[in-house]
């Protein structure tokens, strides 16, 4: 199984920025689209950013667009989400998830993918 751990969320002030990683213990990601999705209290699951598997293609909500970038390691065993002028509502818990490959990959669908990091909290304040 596919083990992912995200880190680097925190607590940082709006207009301020954080980078998210997300590693595969011990294994590569290299086989797998991955993305980034969040879910803030009282919220359904929201995409945010997704990534091929070859790093060549990526798509974003329209709420992060010009804001957030997904980007993978050179190693490909790492996919991170740099995160630049947050605002308030990007306060959640951001997930990394990998799917496995497959032609009609419909990023934007948390059902797409088979493996779920823990998360790691991102905060906001004002």
């Amino acid at each position: 199984q596919v083990q992912l751990v995200e880190s680097g969320g925190g607590l940082v002030q709006a207009g301020g920025s954080l980078r998210l990683s997300c590693a595969a213990s011990g294994r590569t990601l290299s086989s797998y689209h991955m993305g980034w999705f969040r879910q803030a209290p009282g919220k359904e699951r929201e995409f945010v950013a997704a990534i091929n598997w070859s790093g060549d293609s990526t798509y974003y909500a329209d709420s992060v667009k010009g804001r957030f970038t997904i980007s993978r390691g050179s190693a490909r065993n790492t996919v991170y989400l740099q995160m630049n002028s947050l605002k308030l509502e990007d306060t959640a818990v951001y997930h990394c998830a990998a799917a496995r490959t497959s032609r009609d990959w419909v990023y934007r669908s948390w059902d797409e993918y088979n493996f779920w990091g823990q998360g790691t909290q991102v905060t906001v304040s004002s």
